[in-house]
């Protein structure tokens, strides 16, 4: 067997595990990273990138549906072809992933360590059986894996992942979707408006990330206008029948429903891949879930020499926090014994459907269960149902709900659904991060007509119920008509 010493070793080869291993080298040489199977990360291979992609198919499609609400009809039938669509998909995320690969291979050869790791004590990694590594530091980055009922592996084929749907040569007829979080609702509508009938399904009642009762009641009608969407199902049966999957679930009114689909896609959530690092080799203070517990600025664990970063640590599973905790992780255990707390930026989500969703900084359930009910704290709205800009370009459906501090004035965070959402959320994840005041927020520029005057009506609404502002007015001139 061969036997390597190094300063730091590196578990994982993805977006966490290449930007802790480029940190770590900046302080020593002596870096390896051990990567099981194929490099690249998952938002190129299978996650933000090739959704977006089919996202921007669907909304093609869409574009040419609403037209006639401008009064332009365009002629004859819309066509859609799913090979055309999935080989894009398929060209466009090969393409991507290149880029990685690309970084990928001007890593020196020595550096990198093929196979899996395990721990045998806190300083020492065994690979695959052929390689055994001591290591005065390591960085734990193995990414994280869907997660689903073990039962349902019995749908063999015709149970699928997100992963799956990229490698489609064409499109189905039909999928029932079960988990209307992130990965659901954006799967779900682009397949729904490219011609695949859709029936999505949920445990809990839960849509989306929204914690905020009110906009995800919001979100809930506004995606069953589209497509058949119970976020709290009762499911009676799920069987393979021969190339298709037969569902029998009561429907909303109380009567027994059956659909046969030609795939069941699972978007029940991931797991941190932890579990099978022989974690319990090592001293490592674990979660109830097995996760390694961790400090949220250094990302140091319990055991001093050993950190971990990006969706293996289980904290915000978004590609742009994985990269931060890589170079927080990789920093430290490059430097060590002297680590240093790292930039924890405000938290900042967004899910890509249409209208898109999006929370910043300090989300509803965040916020009350710090607070109490103590009356600490304000809600103020805005729909976008009426708001100028929105309705001018037909896509005036949503509704953003931003919270304040009594006393001190302070923004705490948002939650929203409506048109670009995910511009909305960048001007106050800024604002949040700055540690703003709802007044100082109404003293930044507004441009008219844009549909951020509806961030300005909602926090002037907000400004009011903190008692640190004049009342609203209905018809605000400044703000322009539908404010």
């Amino acid at each position: 067997m061969k036997t390597l010493n190094v300063d730091v070793a590196v578990i994982g080869g993805g977006t966490a595990g290449l930007g802790a291993y480029r940190a770590a080298k900046a302080h020593t040489d002596s870096v390896v990273m051990i990567e099981g199977g194929p490099y690249g990360t998952t938002c190129a291979r299978v996650g933000c990138m090739p959704s977006k992609l089919l996202i921007a198919a669907a909304e093609s499609v869409h574009q040419i549906e609403k037209a006639p609400g401008f009064g332009v009809h365009p002629q004859g039938e819309i066509m859609i072809n799913g090979r055309e669509v999935m080989d894009r998909v398929k060209r466009e995320r090969d393409r991507f992933v290149g880029f990685v690969l690309e970084g990928v291979e001007e890593i020196p050869a020595e550096d990198k360590i093929a196979g899996y790791a395990k721990f045998i004590d806190d300083n020492t990694l065994i690979v695959d059986e052929h390689t055994q590594i001591s290591a005065k530091r390591i960085v734990i980055a193995t990414g994280s894996r869907p997660a689903y009922p073990t039962v349902w592996n019995e749908l063999g084929d015709r149970l699928i992942i997100n992963d799956d749907v990229f490698n489609w040569d064409d499109l189905p007829r039909a999928v029932a979707i079960f988990g209307p979080g992130v990965i659901g609702l954006e799967l779900g509508q682009a397949l729904k408006r490219l011609g695949v009938e859709v029936a999505m399904f949920g445990l809990g009642g839960q849509v989306g990330p929204l914690t905020d009762p009110a906009v995800m009641a919001y979100a809930d009608n506004t995606f069953n206008e589209e497509f058949y969407l119970d976020a709290d199902v009762r499911l009676e049966s799920m069987k393979r029948q021969g190339d298709a999957v037969e569902i029998k679930y009561l429907g909303k009114d109380g009567e027994l429903k059956e659909i046969t689909v030609d795939y069941v896609l699972a978007a029940t959530g991931r797991r941190p891949n932890v579990d099978k690092l022989a974690i319990e080799n090592t001293a490592i203070e674990l979660d109830e879930r097995g996760v390694p517990v961790a400090d949220h600025f250094t990302l140091q664990t319990s055991v001093d020499s050993i950190f971990i970063a990006g969706d293996a640590s289980n904290q915000l599973p978004l590609l742009h926090e994985a990269a931060d905790q890589a170079r927080i992780a990789g920093d430290n255990a490059g430097r060590f014994p002297d680590i240093r707390a790292g930039l924890r930026r405000s938290k900042i989500s967004a899910v890509f459907s249409d209208p898109q969703i999006a929370m910043v900084g300090e989300t509803y359930k965040d916020i009350t269960t710090r607070l109490g009910n103590c009356g600490c704290f304000e809600t103020g709205e805005v729909s976008f149902e009426n708001q100028g800009r929105s309705r001018v370009m037909l896509r005036n459906k949503g509704v953003l709900h931003v919270y304040g501090e009594h006393g001190t004035g302070r923004f705490l965070g948002a939650e929203m659904i409506g048109p670009n959402a995910e511009h909305l959320a960048h001007l106050l994840a800024w604002a949040h991060q700055n540690k703003m005041t709802v007044a100082e927020m109404l003293d930044m520029p507004f441009y008219h007509p844009v549909i951020e005057e509806g961030v300005r009506t909602a926090l002037r609404d907000l400004n009011a119920k903190l008692h640190l502002g004049p009342e609203m007015i209905k018809h605000c001139l400044d703000c322009g008509p539908g404010c």
